[in-house]
């Protein structure tokens, strides 16, 4: 009897698993392994980072992001600057945290119209934070999302994988103060 709800589990797993894009395995196995270096952090393993180089200031990784942006069609939709917040509340000062929006709304309704649960995750955002070590770049794995959900129709994956290259395009010339 114990075999039953195993196979049943078993079944709605391949089942679900047929339905994703090909680089489901991949995409998941980099996951799987990002969670298991970390010691078990879920947002370890689904997040991209990037260490500033030394010399970047806040200003120019926000030159990087604008110019970005502006190449990319994407619409800076706001930010939150929590180190600023914190640092106002306390009258100390803080490590710099600001967090930064940005969105392709017809990319963003299109994919709300695919997967609702896809809301959750918009707009894209990108953190800057400051460790003992320097500034950091922190985004989400848009890999995961392209990659491990079900297949997206044709129109839609060209659309998602732009915005993905852009934020990708971002954290990169972000963490070079590239602009």
């Amino acid at each position: 009897m114990a075999a039953a709800p195993l196979l049943l589990a078993a079944c709605g797993t391949l089942g679900a698993a047929a339905q994703t894009e090909s680089g489901a395995g991949s995409a998941f196995a980099d996951v799987w392994g990002r969670w298991a270096d970390s010691g078990g952090d879920i947002a370890a393993a689904v997040t991209w980072e990037r260490k500033v180089q030394p010399g970047v200031t806040v200003a120019e990784i926000e030159d990087a992001f604008a110019s970005v942006a502006a190449e990319e069609n994407l619409k800076m939709v706001g930010s939150l600057p929590l180190s600023a917040e914190l640092q106002a509340r306390s009258n100390q000062p803080q490590k710099f945290l600001k967090v930064y929006s940005y969105c392709d709304p017809e990319t963003a309704r299109a994919m709300v119209d695919f997967s609702p649960h896809m809301a959750a995750f918009l707009p894209c955002r990108i953190t800057v934070l400051e460790k003992d070590d320097g500034l950091w770049i922190y985004t989400m794995n848009m890999d995961m999302l392209i990659n491990m959900g079900r297949k997206m129709p044709p129109e839609l994956k060209p659309r998602v994988t732009r915005v993905r290259d852009a934020v990708q395009k971002m954290l990169e010339r972000g963490a070079r103060g590239e602009f």
